[in-house]
């Protein structure tokens, strides 16, 4: 008797052993869970390349400096915050941690687009002249796979983007020899093809917020434009959007916080670095209204959920507060295209 209750004590002391080490590990992925999965701090963008550039008076820093280094700084944050890069992970916790990895999707979109319109147009004086050889490298890296997490990783590939960034930057301070200059032109039709890219961005985040309730947003790609076509088959055609999967409404909302942190910090860099053309077009209070609608955007959440009540309903929706919030950014938008078109 004495032999088999030794072998039960011992039987239940390496339950209870391994009982306490699996509650230690989650206790330890629900940790790191919850700090990895933190949004990123928004971070000065001028102070940011004053410390890159080494300088210490806001006026020596070359036109297009904050601009690009913003972008550099992004991706660095995307790569290095807390966690690292999550999207790509097989394992816990990161494999579970959705809503950062949506954030970062978002911001990288942000990032993509801004990217692509250094290259395609703030860098070229026109359209026939010869595009930057950096740039000419740095933008495809961005555009790698987002999740890819064996050789090569989708970190080392942005990691390559950054670094040919960081090489422009150097030519836009430093010239001679055989090292060209690198050029950086802020002109209002540059800026007015960007914008238009934005204006997009944000009506699809925002028709895709609104879509939270169901019923919200019409899709005008099911409409019959044919005016032949019967008034009420047009009608009948041009369908509410259906409401977003209640797993998926957090997904969305958490792209749309990526996808505005990132152009926020785009914008307040695009302020300093069209500032003459801004001030000369009279649109330096549109950006501001946009800079400040996103910075509402960012606002901390205090709910341990993304709520979804309806429209007026008891509880809160989120997803209808950014949708708002990013509605008014892009109306100014729509007017920063249109100041800047004019002639």
């Amino acid at each position: 008797m004495a032999a088999n209750e030794f072998e039960d004590t011992k039987s239940r002391g390496v339950l209870w052993g391994f009982g306490v080490l699996l509650l230690a590990t989650l206790v330890i992925i629900l940790i790191l869970g919850a700090w990895w999965g933190s949004e990123p701090d928004q971070f000065n963008v001028q102070e940011e390349a004053m410390e890159r550039a080494k300088i210490t008076n806001t006026t020596d820093i070359p036109l297009g400096y904050t601009y690009t280094n913003t972008l550099a700084h992004i991706a660095e944050v995307l790569l290095h915050k807390s966690g690292g890069y999550i999207t790509n992970d097989v394992a816990p916790p990161g494999l579970f941690l959705d809503n950062i990895s949506n954030f970062e999707y978002g911001a990288l979109v942000m990032l993509r687009d801004a990217t692509s319109a250094l290259r395609n147009h703030f860098a070229r004086d026109q359209s026939q002249s010869d595009e930057d050889p950096d740039l000419k490298i740095a933008e495809p890296y961005f555009y790698y796979e987002n999740d890819s997490w064996a050789l090569p990783s989708t970190e080392a590939e942005y990691q390559k983007g950054v670094d040919a960034l960081h090489n422009y930057m150097s030519r836009l301070q430093k010239w001679g020899g055989k090292v060209k200059r690198a050029q950086f032109y802020s002109r209002a039709d540059n800026l007015w093809q960007y914008t238009e890219l934005v204006i997009k961005r944000l009506g699809n985040l925002s028709t895709r917020l609104s879509a939270s309730t169901g019923g919200a947003e019409i899709n005008p790609a099911l409409a019959v434009v044919d005016p032949d076509v019967d008034v009420n088959i047009r009608n009948a055609k041009a369908t509410a959007l259906p409401q977003t999967p209640w797993l998926q409404i957090d997904d969305v909302f958490y792209e749309a916080r990526g996808a505005s942190w990132a152009l926020l910090h785009i914008l307040k860099a695009v302020k300093y670095d069209f500032h003459d053309i801004l001030l000369d077009k009279r649109a330096m209070n549109t950006v501001d209204i946009m800079i400040k609608s996103l910075e509402n955007a960012m606002a901390p959440i205090l709910s341990p959920m993304i709520l979804n009540g309806s429209g007026y309903g008891l509880f809160a929706n989120y997803s209808l507060t950014m949708a708002t919030y990013i509605a008014r950014a892009n109306a100014s938008a729509l007017d920063l295209r249109d100041i800047m078109n004019r002639g």
